[in-house]
């Protein structure tokens, strides 16, 4: 705050401008209390009378400009030497691997620039056909991304088309505008700044390119995937194993590219573990659920059915029939295809036969007939819902496991107390064991609506006693959590004496552990209620209200413990 201020030269009676321009990221995320600093900071100044906050529009409609400056072309914050950085092997980098090159970058822009190029001649050509002006159009299509409604997309469509659409014809202007939003997209900034040709950003990057390539391919006759990736070969990782541009491209970003038949076989798998309404929207798909059949035996299921997909991007919509056959954990098989309305029902009573005659075998064989290639596995789901599913199989393995290391430890708790006594190593078999059983009680405990204090006490001690670590951010997180609920509630419900007493009985307890908790976010609950309700409560109290004087002392209470002053 006060460097702000200083800023401005006291000597000068004309209006000064001090203006700050950082990442809104810094705040909090890189520096932990940030949010709060920067709050602290504006209130401060908008309080006093030397200067007041505004922004650059409002200071230029009060004051228009008085002197005319020019921009020096090709200049960027992050590059000494121009706008090299994303196009070049400058030297510029993020400073983590100093024996890193950056001579992916080069190569990388070109293949984008090429392609950029290839395309917009593309979609000159094409999308002359159907728009007024096909530029404006793809301009102005930021109006639909903002808004993806059926009504926001025939609005748009009817603003620049030249005639009104056929369905072909609003699915292909949908997908050349598509086409070009991902072709600008791959020039984000994030793709050049940093080192590796393999990190995160610049594959992101790369898969945009995908996209642009995989519409491209859907919408023209000829190859434009292949030359892409003879130039993106020339683009080399810094890591032996990621090779070039175009392995990455091969691995990871083909590997990920979504379609309708892919979204088909994404539901049809995660069928089994959501239990879906008839009507679904996952992502960027809109999914009717037309038939389902189902059975099972033991830890084995199988199910057949057909829904139609609905892209609410393109708008492209098809009918896919199905059949998913899980074995039991990760073993899943999803064969997609198109049939007539007979072949379907002929294969749902022949799969669901052989499956009730326990023929494993023939179900295979019956998906081999019917889908040929076109068969799924779990892979195949949406990379968020791959990690919800595992997790949710993974959960019977882990119980059983958790059981064993329970028994482990119980056996041997004595023991390891012992040993820890006398200054002796614990075996690691023994304290994997009781690392893993004492940390998971913690946080079951810590993740309970009412927490039980004397069980969380006699947890700690045993860690204690016993010479186990305990995984502390994990179970910060579990608590803090926890906690900030039970602060949320209190706040839509101040009156509630109960959850106030145990909101403070919880901090009280978070205090006391061998590790810190973040209060933040309580804090600023307990600071509104303070300004709120506090006064409220300390007038009813001193005017003999029991309850009133109740909560007053335990909100008070609750503020010592977050070392919160009250005047």
């Amino acid at each position: 705050c006060a460097r702000l201020l200083s800023a401005f030269e006291d000597q000068r009676e004309d209006d000064q401008l001090v203006h700050i321009a950082t990442d809104g990221e810094t705040f909090g995320h890189h520096h932990r209390y940030g949010d709060m600093a920067l709050a602290y900071v504006l209130e401060k100044i908008d309080s006093g009378k030397s200067a007041r906050l505004t922004n650059y529009g409002e200071f230029l409609e009060n004051r228009p400009p008085t002197w005319e400056v020019e921009i020096k072309e090709n200049t960027a914050w992050s590059c000494v030497h121009g706008v090299e950085r994303w196009k070049n092997d400058c030297g510029c980098h993020s400073g983590r691997r100093l024996e890193w090159n950056q001579g992916w970058r080069e190569p990388l822009r070109n293949a984008l620039d090429w392609l950029r190029d290839e395309l917009a001649e593309a979609y000159t050509e094409n999308a002359g056909g159907l728009f007024a002006d096909p530029w404006q159009a793809r301009n102005d299509y930021i109006e639909v991304i903002l808004d993806r409604s059926a009504e926001s997309i025939d609005r748009f469509l009817k603003q620049h088309l030249k005639d009104p659409p056929d369905e072909t014809a609003r699915i292909q202007a949908l997908k050349l505008l598509e086409m070009q939003r991902q072709a600008m997209l791959m020039y984000t900034s994030c793709g050049w700044f940093f080192d590796e040709l393999s990190g995160l950003e610049t594959v992101q990057v790369i898969q945009y390119a995908g996209r642009t390539v995989q519409l491209a391919t859907e919408l023209f006759e000829n190859d434009i995937e292949e030359p892409f990736l003879e130039k993106l070969a020339l683009a080399k990782s810094n890591i032996p194993k990621h090779k070039t541009g175009r392995h990455i491209y091969e691995k990871w970003v083909k590997p990920s590219r979504v379609d309708l038949k892919k979204a088909a076989a994404h539901y049809a798998i995660s069928s089994f573990f959501e239990d879906y309404p008839e009507k679904v929207s996952i992502y960027c798909f809109s999914i009717e659920n037309l038939d389902n059949r189902s059975a099972e035996a033991g830890r084995a299921k199988i199910a057949v059915g057909r829904a139609q997909i609905t892209s609410q991007i393109t708008r492209e919509i098809e009918l896919f029939h199905y059949a998913v056959f899980h074995m039991g954990d990760h073993s899943i098989s999803c064969g997609i295809s198109h049939f007539e309305e007979e072949a379907y029902s002929r294969m749902a009573v022949e799969i669901l036969g052989v499956f009730d005659k326990s023929d494993i075998p023939g179900v295979f064989r019956c998906f081999g007939n019917y889908f040929h290639d076109a068969t799924y596995s779990l892979t195949s789901l949406f990379r968020d819902e791959q990690r919800k599913v595992l997790n949710s199989i993974l959960e019977t393995t882990t119980s059983g496991a958790l059981m064993l290391y329970r028994q482990l430890y119980d056996n041997h708790i004595a023991l390891m107390r012992f040993i820890n006594d006398s200054s002796s190593q614990i075996p690691k078999a023994l304290y994997v064991a009781g690392d893993i059983v004492v940390n998971s009680d913690l946080n079951q405990e810590f993740d309970r609506e009412i927490l039980s204090y004397d069980a969380i006490r006699a947890l700690i001690e045993d860690a204690e006693r016993a010479g186990i670590d305990l995984d502390a951010e994990t179970l910060e997180f579990t608590l803090r959590r926890n906690l900030e609920r039970l602060a949320l509630e209190l706040h839509l419900h101040p009156e509630n004496l109960d959850l106030l007493e145990r909101l403070a009985q919880g901090i009280e307890l978070a205090a006391e552990l061998p590790f810190s908790v973040r209060f933040q976010e309580i804090e600023n609950i307990h600071y509104t209620l303070g300004q709120e309700k506090y006064p409220v409560y300390q007038a009813r109290a001193e005017g003999g209200d029991d309850e009133a004087r109740q909560w007053t002392a335990t909100f008070l209470r609750l503020a010592k413990v977050l070392k919160i002053r009250m005047n």
